[in-house]
């Protein structure tokens, strides 16, 4: 007789995949504009992708509980909500040289080290700092993604016909400075920005041409649209605004000694203030970037260490300080910031030890993210890290964070 059926799990059937998580974390240091822990966040992430004879497709998406944030209402924009769409694209090649990806989808390019300069596609700063997976740093866009590749270059065009913003720091979960206030706010002030929201009107279109030679991945961008995260104010209301911006840069990556080497610059075209006199939109700004990364057997197996420089230079400086409103603490005309990242592996691999930390010498602030990694299983692991801030002034970018330093642990189950 025939052996009985199995009945498969439901994830099986379905064809799904996906992770069960539950995150906790709490800040290190009293903070009167939020709640003590930084997040408290049980997540079912599900994902379901097929790959057919002329389509491909996948759906993911995130249903989450988090207490510290008392807003279950689901926004998918801000990333808000009990459930998060990650992703939901469908691919296709209409001919050998063209392929075309449409729906919400997870876009990146560039060549930083959680460093971006012509990656314009949104970030989620709120996941970042308050001790997410760092993968949540990514959100996604709606977008209509194609690609086009010859012999000469490949060429990747994105049109995102509603502007999608960073999910940016508000103060429902983490505290920031205001410079309406003068002073450190949160759950106080939460930010409600204006935010260009009209189909087809704000929209935004990105750019990449790329080619290898010889190893090494060089690549033009193009981007326009809008400041990710607000770039401006409206003094007659005091939101905070996104004013037009283009950004038109380059980047190299690719052996360098023993290790591997990269380089990237961008102009930011701050299109509606572009003589610097407009104290409440961002100056125009030069960006650059050059970083190193390499394997180190010699000292330690499975150890990679790397570093950066980054290198934020504003125009017409000298028109931003006339402009500025008596009181407000100014910027520098040149942002220095230097990284660092150690990694390690233990125990055959089965546990990830990493350091990676930012260091303004010019802001005199800093921020640390340590972060250890064990996988228990096939299916369990666990972590144990920390987002740790540092600063002089409480204005400056990381300065203004330091009371939302926090520890986290996390245990996810992956099927």
């Amino acid at each position: 007789a025939a052996p009985p059926a199995r009945k498969l799990p439901v994830w099986d059937w379905l064809k799904l995949t996906g992770f069960a998580e539950a995150r906790a974390g709490v800040r290190t240091q009293h903070d009167p504009y939020e709640r003590p822990f930084s997040i408290g966040e049980t997540r079912l992430h599900l994902e379901h992708e097929r790959h057919l004879a002329k389509l491909n497709y996948k759906v993911a998406g995130d249903l989450l509980y988090d207490p510290v944030v008392d807003r279950h209402a689901v926004n998918l924009q801000t990333g808000e909500g009990f459930f998060d769409l990650r992703e939901a694209w469908a691919q296709f090649s209409p001919a050998e040289f063209l392929d075309v990806k449409a729906g919400r989808q997870i876009l990146t390019w560039g060549t930083g080290d959680l460093l971006f300069i012509n990656d314009l596609f949104p970030k989620d700063w709120q996941s970042f700092f308050s001790g997410r997976d760092v993968e949540y740093l990514k959100a996604p866009s709606d977008a209509l993604k194609t690609s086009f590749f010859s012999k000469i270059a490949n060429l990747d065009v994105v049109y995102v016909p509603q502007f999608d913003p960073d999910r940016f720091i508000r103060g429902r979960r983490i505290s920031y400075w205001s410079s309406s206030l003068g002073r450190r706010a949160g759950r106080d002030a939460v930010i409600d920005a204006d935010v260009p929201d009209e189909c087809f009107d704000d929209s935004e279109w990105a750019a990449r041409l790329s080619r290898t030679i010889g190893g090494y991945e060089l690549a033009a961008y193009g981007y326009w649209g809008y400041w990710k995260s607000p770039g401006g104010m409206d003094p007659a209301t005091g939101r905070a605004t996104f004013p037009r911006l283009g950004v038109y840069g380059a980047s190299a990556r690719g052996p360098v000694f023993r290790g591997i080497g990269n380089v990237e610059a961008g102009y930011y075209d701050s299109r509606q203030d572009r003589a610097g006199d407009d104290p409440y939109v961002n100056n125009s700004e030069f960006r650059f970037m050059v970083g190193y990364e390499q394997d180190l057997p010699e000292i330690a197996r499975d150890l990679t260490v790397g570093g950066q420089y980054y290198l934020e230079w504003m125009a017409d400086y000298d028109d931003y300080l006339r402009a500025l409103p008596a009181g407000t603490p100014s910027r520098d005309e040149r942002r220095h910031v230097l990284t660092g990242r150690i990694r390690k592996m233990l125990l055959n691999q089965t546990l990830a030890i990493s350091l990676f930390g930012y260091f303004s010498p010019s802001d005199a602030d800093a921020y640390l993210r340590p972060h250890a990694e064990y996988k228990i299983s096939d299916h369990w692991r666990a972590e144990l890290g920390g987002n740790v801030f540092f600063g002089r002034y409480p204005h400056t970018f990381f300065g203004q964070f330091e009371r939302d330093s926090n520890v986290y642990l996390a245990l996810r189950y992956s099927f």
